[in-house]
C-alpha cells in the first residue's frame, strides 16, 4: 500500500538511543526558557547524528535547530523539552513520591516529544542519504511551549520562514490525528502601586495594592458570565505585597490569562479586562500598568496533512504494548478519578471500555469534545503548513499536567508510544517529499486558510522572552 516500510526501519535502528534522551531529559526537568540542560543534550544528540547545528535558534539560548540534506523542500520536525513546577515525582510507581520538595517535573511528556521528534527528523535524515532524495528536514527544539510561547517568539524572528511544512506530535491517551482545535492565548501581568502605611495606627493613609489585585479579581469574575462561553480567563498572583498584615501593601501583581477560539476574540476580551484592571485602581486610589508577557494563536488545520498523517497512521497500526505495560498502567488507573478516565474518552471520541492503554487508531471523524487548550504550533501553523499527530504513552485517564504523567515518563509503553509516533511523522515527511503534488496541495491549502486572515504576531513587538529581558538588564 504505501512504501514506508524502510523509513520506520530506521526509525527502529536508532530508537534506543532516543530512549536514551527521553530519560535523560526526564531526569533534569527545567521550566519555562530554563532548558539549558535540556538544549545541551539536543544539542549533542544532533551532533552525534551529523547535523548541521544552530544554537540560539530564533534568538532564544535555549532553542536549537539541525539541519540535514540538500536542496529541495524544507521539512521542520518540532519539539519541545520544558517541564512544568512542581511536578517533581520518582519514575515508576503509582503513588506520589517526590524527587525534589516541589521541583519540576514532565507533567506532560515533552521529554518524550523532544526525544521523538528528533528520532523522527533522524529518520528522515538517513533515508535521504542512502536514497540520494533532494530536501532538507530540520529539527526544531523548541523551549517554554508551557505558558512562554516559545515558538510564537521564533516566528517572530523569523525562524520558519523558508520552511515549507511543518510536523510534530503530542504525548497522548490514544494514537490519533492532532486535529486543529485549540486555543489562542495571552498572558499579562497587572502591577498595581499604591501608598503603604501602618495597617492600625495609620490606615487611612494607605492605598493598597492588593486591595486593587482582589478588586481586579472579582470584576474579571463577574466579566465570565459576558464572553464566549469557549473563552477562558485564568489568573494566578505573582506578588502579593508582603507577609506582614499589619503593613498595607504598596505592591501587588496578579497575571492573568486570556483564551478564546480566534485571536479578535481574545483581544476583545484582554482589552476588556484591562479595563476592569483600571477600574480596580481607580476604586483603590492607585496605579495599574499592563504588561503582556506571553501570546500564542489558535491552531490553522491543513487538509492534505491531516489526510496524508492519517493515512500513515492506519497504515502503522496501533502501538503493541504488552501484558507488562497493561499491569503499570492498571496501578496507574487505580489512582485517577472515574472522570479524569471519562474525560479521556470523550477528548478522543473514543467509547468508554476496560482498555487501560490506548491499542486502536482513533478515525479522523471520530466525535472528539470540544476540550481546548493553547498551543504555540499554532503560531507556525499560521506561517506553514502544519500537521500533528498523538502518540499513545500513557494510561488512558491520566490526567494532563499531573504526577501521573510524570510518573509515566520513562516507562516501557512511553517509549513504544514515542517511537511509534515518529514512524508516522517520519513517513508523513517522507510523503512530503517524494509526493510535489501533496505538497502543492498542502500549500494551497494553507493560502486558502490564511488569504481572509493576514496573521500578526500576537506578541507586542516590545515584549521579550524572560531569558533576554533580564539579559538586558
Amino acid at each position: 500500500m504505501r512504501n514506508t516500510e524502510e523509513i520506520w526501519s530506521f526509525v527502529d535502528t536508532k530508537k534506543t538511543a532516543f530512549e536514551k534522551l527521553a530519560d535523560d531529559v526526564w531526569a533534569v526537568p527545567e521550566t519555562c526558557f530554563g532548558e539549558f540542560k535540556s538544549v545541551a543534550l539536543h544539542k549533542q544528540a544532533l551532533e552525534r547524528e551529523g547535523f548541521r547545528v544552530t544554537q540560539n535558534c530564533g534568538g532564544l539560548p535555549t532553542a536549537v535547530m539541525g539541519e540535514a540534506g540538500e536542496g529541495g523542500p524544507v521539512i521542520a520536525i518540532l519539539g519541545e523539552f520544558d517541564a512544568l513546577p512542581g511536578l517533581s515525582q520518582e519514575a515508576g510507581v503509582a503513588e506520589r513520591r517526590e524527587i525534589e520538595s516541589g521541583g519540576a517535573g514532565h507533567g506532560c511528556g515533552h521529554n518524550l516529544l523532544g526525544a521523538g521528534a528528533m528520532l523522527a527528523a533522524t529518520a528522515i535524515k538517513d533515508y535521504l542519504a542512502k536514497n540520494g532524495l533532494k530536501g532538507r528536514v530540520r529539527y526544531y527544539g523548541c523551549p517554554a511551549e508551557e505558558g512562554g510561547s516559545g515558538k510564537a517568539f521564533m516566528v517572530r524572528e523569523g525562524a520558519f520562514d523558508d520552511v515549507d511544512i511543518a510536523i510534530s506530535w503530542h504525548p497522548a491517551p490514544f494514537m490519533a490525528l492532532n486535529v486543529a482545535n485549540s486555543l489562542s492565548m495571552i498572558q499579562a501581568d497587572f502591577t498595581f502601586v499604591g501608598r503603604s502605611s501602618h495597617a492600625a495606627a495609620a490606615p487611612h493613609l494607605g492605598r493598597s495594592a492588593l486591595d486593587a489585585v482582589e478588586l481586579m479579581n472579582i470584576g474579571v469574575n463577574y466579566m465570565r458570565e459576558h464572553v464566549p462561553s469557549d473563552a477562558r480567563i485564568h489568573y494566578a498572583i505573582m506578588d502579593s505585597g508582603g507577609i506582614a498584615p499589619n503593613v498595607v501593601q504598596a505592591r501587588a501583581k496578579v497575571r492573568h490569562m486570556m483564551r478564546a477560539i480566534e485571536l479578535p476574540t481574545m483581544w476583545n476580551i484582554f482589552e476588556r479586562v484591562k479595563k476592569v484592571a483600571e477600574g480596580a485602581a481607580l476604586m483603590t486610589e492607585t496605579t495599574v500598568t499592563s504588561e503582556v508577557v506571553s501570546a500564542m494563536s489558535n491552531l490553522l488545520g491543513n487538509s492534505p496533512l491531516e489526510k496524508a498523517m492519517q493515512a500513515n497512521l492506519q497504515h502503522l497500526g496501533p502501538v503493541s504494548f504488552d501484558d507488562k505495560d497493561r499491569a503499570f498502567a492498571k496501578q496507574m488507573r487505580a489512582t485517577f478519578q472515574d472522570e479524569d478516565i471519562a474525560t479521556a474518552h470523550r477528548r478522543f471520541g473514543v467509547q468508554p471500555s476496560d482498555a487501560v492503554l490506548g491499542e486502536q487508531v482513533v478515525p479522523a471523524d471520530s466525535p472528539r469534545a470540544q476540550l481546548r487548550g493553547s498551543t504555540d504550533v499554532g503560531d507556525v501553523s499560521w506561517v506553514v503548513p502544519t500537521v500533528q499527530a498523538y502518540g499513545s504513552t500513557y494510561a488512558i485517564g491520566t490526567p494532563p499536567h499531573s504526577w501521573q504523567m510524570a510518573a509515566q515518563g520513562k516507562a516501557a509503553a512511553a517509549h513504544k508510544g514515542m517511537a511509534h509516533a515518529a514512524k508516522a511523522m517520519a513517513a508523513t515527511a517522507l510523503d512530503c517529499l517524494r509526493d510535489p503534488a501533496l505538497l502543492s496541495e498542502a500549500k494551497a491549502d494553507f493560502i486558502q486558510r490564511t488569504k481572509t486572515f493576514a496573521y500578526k504576531s500576537p506578541l507586542p513587538g516590545e515584549t521579550k522572552p524572560p531569558v533576554l529581558h533580564q539579559a538586558a538588564e
